[in-house]
């Protein structure tokens, strides 16, 4: 029988490939969204996937959205938690909801679905989590307390559930990936890209497909022998 894998923020940019490479890897996958509704349903027409909308942030609408796909298509195997969202400014400028918003979305939306499935997994003693970090949580940013606070919380989270899920043959895992021509990327002032790419020692952005690949590798049997780890898919950016 298929394993059941939830993919956050599933149905646009890095979330979308990890939903289409997980699933021609034979997964039962659904795709999560917050918001885009003609983004979700077109994405939904294209690759027969199944989507689900909730705000990863808010615990009972991921227990409801967790119950639901349980009742449908049997416990979740796999668990990426990509859904993320920016309110980049200065510590000056930024306000407490900004950092709630991302500190929120980003890191509360792990324990939220980790928590809701865990106990799952440990049932079926079986359980794949990839937390989607970023080399912005490894190495800083100017402008992002919120989202480096955020990514540097994943990595750590990852580290010590992968300790609670080792005897129960759960394996958490992150990916750190680097710059990703996404649309949030393409949207920086093509100077400032300039920049980022010159930095980066390939020499160009990574793709979405470079961060679902290790998302398939990291989930697949061949890395049951892999907790705690975080994989950075950046290009050489950073060496951490």
């Amino acid at each position: 029988m298929s394993k059941v894998a939830l993919v956050t923020g599933g149905t646009r940019g890095i979330g979308a490939d990890i939903s289409k490479q997980l699933k021609e890897a034979g997964r039962t996958v659904i795709a999560s969204y917050a918001s885009n509704d003609a983004a979700a349903h077109a994405f939904a027409a294209e690759t027969d996937i199944e989507v689900i909308k909730f705000d990863a942030a808010d615990y009972e609408a991921c227990g409801e959205a967790v119950r639901k796909i349980t009742a449908e298509f049997g416990p979740v195997s796999i668990l990426v938690n990509n859904a993320g969202i920016t309110r980049d400014a200065t510590l000056s400028r930024m306000t407490r909801k900004m950092w709630d918003e991302v500190i929120d979305t980003n890191l509360g939306s792990c324990f939220n679905l980790c928590s809701l499935t865990f106990e799952g997994m440990k049932a079926e003693k079986f359980g794949r989590i990839v937390n989607i970090g970023s080399i912005n949580g490894q190495a800083g940013q100017y402008g992002q307390v919120n989202y480096a606070a955020a990514k540097s919380g994943i990595h750590g989270f990852t580290k010590a559930l992968a300790q609670e899920g080792a005897r129960y043959n759960i394996t958490v895992n992150a990916i750190a990936p680097g710059y990703v021509d996404t649309d949030m990327v393409r949207a920086v002032p093509p100077d400032v890209l300039q920049k980022i790419v010159a930095k980066i020692p390939v020499g160009r952005l990574g793709h979405a497909e470079d961060i679902a690949r290790g998302v398939v590798f990291l989930t697949g049997d061949n890395a049951d022998f892999i907790t705690g780890s975080t994989l950075s898919i950046n290009g050489g950016q950073h060496m951490y």
